[in-house]
C-alpha cells in the first residue's frame, strides 16, 4: 500500500471513530456506547416520531347533502389526545393512523386524466382543511363517479358512510 493510500485510509478511519464518539453520553462509556436519544429520528424505536406526529393532527371537516341529517355540518377533529366535536372521533383517528402507517395520503385528489366509473353515489360533498402528519390539509371530496366514492369511502369514519 502507498503511503498517500495508507494516509487516506487512516483519515477515514480516525474521521468514523470520532463520529461514533460524538455519540457516547459520557466520558465513561465504551466506544461503542451509543446515546440513542442522540441519534437522529430515522434510528429511534418505531412509534416514538408518530405519537410526535399525532399530537399534530387538528382537522376540520365539513359535510353537506349526505341524505344523514345527523351526518351534515362542521367538526372538529383532533388526534394525540382524541378530542374535538367529530361524532366518531376515535374510531377517525384510528383510521388515519392506519393510512398513515401504510404510507397513504388519503387527500390526495384523483389525478388528471384518471379513468373512473361514471356512477353517481350522491350529491354529498366534503372539506378537510387543518394539519396531517405534520403538513398543511386542503382537500374536497364527492361522490361523483367510482374514484370518487372509492377515495371517499376509504376516508370513512373521518367522513360519514353517505349513502346515495
Amino acid at each position: 500500500m502507498s503511503r498517500r493510500s495508507f494516509l487516506t485510509v487512516t483519515a477515514a478511519f480516525a474521521a468514523s471513530l470520532a463520529a461514533v464518539a460524538a455519540f457516547a453520553p459520557t466520558a465513561t462509556a465504551g466506544p461503542l456506547d451509543i446515546a440513542w436519544t442522540a441519534l437522529p429520528p430515522l434510528f429511534q424505536e418505531q412509534g416514538q416520531g408518530q405519537e410526535q406526529q399525532q399530537a399534530q393532527d387538528r382537522l376540520t371537516v365539513t359535510v353537506v347533502d349526505t341524505n344523514i341529517t345527523r351526518a351534515d355540518g362542521t367538526y372538529e377533529l383532533k388526534c394525540g389526545p382524541t378530542g374535538g366535536t367529530h361524532p366518531e372521533a376515535r374510531s377517525a383517528c384510528a383510521r388515519l393512523d392506519e393510512l398513515a402507517g401504510e404510507g397513504k395520503d388519503p387527500f390526495t385528489p384523483v389525478p388528471e386524466g384518471q379513468m373512473c366509473t361514471m356512477q353517481m353515489g350522491g350529491p354529498a360533498t366534503a372539506r378537510v382543511t387543518g394539519t396531517w402528519q405534520g403538513r398543511s390539509i386542503d382537500a374536497t371530496f364527492s361522490r361523483k363517479n367510482g374514484c370518487e366514492i372509492s377515495r371517499w369511502q376509504n376516508l370513512v369514519p373521518v367522513l360519514p358512510a353517505a349513502t346515495g
